[in-house]
């Protein structure tokens, strides 16, 4: 049995996300794994207005920054402006998966080792 305390970890589904400038990005709604188990990335569910118009963008894990999460309201940083993840293509289910760097760059999934 592992104990993990509840100041040492926290869930990252549902998590607000904001840019570096404060813009809001969305909300994590899934994370992908890699067959490994790894985590190579997240899907944010971003633009429209109350769930109407929003697409899924995923975004390199390693462009998410996580500081201070310590209750619901905390947001987890994105290092991305608000115009790169407009500009990402939307994800669907049962296609390939093209992840957003953290540089602006897009990159299919497979091609990431």
């Amino acid at each position: 049995m592992t104990i993990i305390g509840a100041s040492e970890a926290h869930g990252v589904l549902g998590r607000d996300v904001r840019s570096a400038a404060g813009e809001d990005m969305g909300r994590i709604v899934d994370v992908i794994v890699d067959r490994t188990g790894h985590v190579r990335a997240a899907a944010i569910d971003f633009g429209g207005f109350l769930g109407v118009g929003s697409r899924k963008i995923v975004v390199d894990w390693n462009a998410l920054r996580f500081g201070k999460i310590a209750n619901k309201k905390d947001s987890i940083t994105l290092e991305l402006t608000k115009a790169q993840v407009a500009a990402a293509p939307e994800y669907k289910e049962d296609t390939p998966i093209v992840v957003l760097g953290a540089s602006g760059s897009l990159q299919p999934l497979q091609a990431i080792q």
